[in-house]
């Protein structure tokens, strides 16, 4: 019987390679993996134990800039740096580089929010280190990205300029034209079945949440105590 050989192919949501014994390449290659691990450990598990519009609309608007993203991918077709035939990525297009426009979006849109207060977590005094953090996975991204030999400077560059500017658009578009359909979304047959909600309009959303769940044990406490106390008598 004839077997047929056909040319295998990883799947690339892990798929980084760094140099045996490279350090700053092993630490660089987790860096790489920043937005696997925003998008499956942080919007999946928003929506199951948050349900917040704003999230949700960030969540899509990082699918749609990636959507973009390969678009043009496809349509300039730019390979790759001649390292990509060792890290088995020649078959696939560099140009923009798809974590760095991820990631820009990603700090850019966050960095918004916590500038505004929208997401009501950051406190005033916190925010230089939110922003630090956003921007500084943002930048070691776009050099893991180079470091490894994924891609080239132009890149990196490229995808780190269009993804700085969706993430802009995006926020304005979410914040100032959408943002008067929340109302309406969380009365819908989808947001109640879902509990889906919109906490933007509250200032500090942790203090809110956190004085409403001891309001409700303490509310709680003093119904059984008084259910007791009726038994009894």
């Amino acid at each position: 019987m004839t077997t047929h050989h056909h040319p295998l192919k990883a799947v690339t949501l892990t798929h980084v390679r760094y140099r045996r014994g490279d350090q700053l390449g092993h630490f660089l290659a987790w860096v790489s993996l920043v937005p696997v691990f925003i998008s499956l450990g942080g919007f999946i598990s928003h929506f199951i134990f948050r349900r917040e519009l704003q999230g949700m609309f960030f969540a899509l608007g990082l699918l749609i800039s990636q959507l973009i993203n390969e678009i043009i991918k496809t349509t300039v077709q730019e390979a790759r740096p001649e390292t990509c035939a060792m890290l088995e990525m020649c078959d696939s297009h560099g140009w923009p580089s798809s974590h760095c426009q991820y990631m820009f979006f990603f700090a850019v849109y966050s960095s918004l929010l916590t500038c505004k207060g929208i997401n009501g977590i950051w406190k005033v005094r916190t925010r230089s280190a939110a922003l630090f953090l956003h921007w500084s996975m943002a930048v070691l991204t776009m050099y893991s990205r180079v470091y490894l030999g994924y891609h080239t400077v132009a890149q990196v560059f490229a995808g780190a300029g269009l993804g700085t500017f969706l993430g802009g658009v995006w926020f304005w578009l979410v914040n100032s034209k959408i943002c008067c359909y929340f109302p309406l979304i969380e009365e819908s047959s989808f947001g109640r079945y879902f509990y889906v909600k919109d906490t933007s309009h509250i200032s500090d959303v942790l203090k809110f949440e956190y004085d409403n769940a001891r309001a409700a044990r303490k509310s709680m406490a003093a119904r059984k105590a008084m259910a007791s106390k009726s038994s009894i008598d």
